[in-house]
């Protein structure tokens, strides 16, 4: 196996190469919990309900030195967040679940604006699900870019025919106009708005020219309205929903709902931008001139 990869290894790719699928990668404090020890377990179950706090990485997980505080948090409630091997592994076959399955009519949505395209990048490819999606719906070469090694390694091994670096949306590993196509699926609600401004600049720096952007996020409809309203236009998929997006841990959610993405995608270089939603999710679509 390759040496461990640079999170920010500069504009080069710094993980061509690297077998994720292959990659050992140590435990966390949730792996070494041992479910035959009932005290054990009551400390993971506590673990989902108490006041969120940093996560614990190991000192030899590659990328942990460079991994930016923002992302070092317990998402969705997660125990050490994105940072160990079985709760990675069940967030990633309990997502499509807990999205009651809405996320793949919402990649088919992307796929109509970002096809036919031969080299895509999936940014925050997580699981690996949207890239393979994407793949199945006839793009060529799919690189996915991820921060978490845990959940690279997860994606890897489920999806072998799709290309996993490790990066940040924000300072993205590759030269500039590698793509000729960009999809980014619940991913920008969870970054800063400064960092979100910086990936949607990264987003136009390696888009060729007439390349297309495909963004995926959460309404704004289940994060603004209230249950009552959310029953009499979707029925309890809309108070599902909002309880979803008031409960779990996502910290920038309501930052992302403040701002205008129009906007901002024109100001980061877009052009052609769309907006619209789909509850419950929303979706922008751009290219660039």
């Amino acid at each position: 196996m390759s040496p461990a990869p640079n999170l920010q290894g500069g504009r080069h790719e710094p993980t061509a190469g690297f077998d994720w699928a292959a990659a050992t990668l140590p435990e966390t404090w949730p792996d070494r919990l041992r479910p035959w020890l009932p005290w054990e377990m009551a400390q993971l179950a506590w673990s989902f309900v108490r006041k969120r706090r940093p996560v614990q990485l190991p000192a030899d997980l590659p990328g942990a030195a460079t991994l930016p505080k923002y992302l070092l948090q317990e998402f969705h409630n997660l125990p050490n967040g994105n940072y160990s091997h079985n709760i990675t592994h069940d967030y990633v076959r309990q997502f499509e679940r807990v999205m009651l399955g809405c996320l793949t009519g919402a990649r088919a949505h992307m796929a109509s604006h970002l096809l036919p395209a031969t080299d895509l990048l999936d940014v925050g490819s997580g699981g690996g699900s949207t890239g393979a999606q994407l793949l199945a719906a006839g793009a060529g070469a799919v690189t996915g870019v991820e921060p978490s090694p845990y959940l690279l390694r997860h994606a890897a091994r489920r999806h072998p025919r799709i290309r996993f670096v490790q990066g940040l949306a924000e300072h993205l590993p590759f030269e500039a106009a590698s793509f000729d196509a960009v999809a980014v699926c619940f991913v920008l609600h969870e970054l800063p708005p400064s960092f979100m401004r910086r990936a949607l600049r990264e987003f136009h720096r390696v888009l060729r020219r007439g390349g297309r952007l495909a963004i995926c996020e959460p309404g704004p409809t289940q994060w603004r309205r209230g249950a009552f309203d959310l029953w009499r236009r979707h029925g309890w998929r809309g108070v599902y929903f909002r309880l979803l997006a008031k409960r779990a841990h996502e910290p920038f959610v309501g930052a992302w709902h403040d701002l205008d993405p129009v906007a901002e995608l024109q100001a980061a270089g877009f052009t052609a931008v769309r907006d619209e939603e789909q509850f419950p999710t929303r979706h922008l679509q751009a290219s660039v001139g």
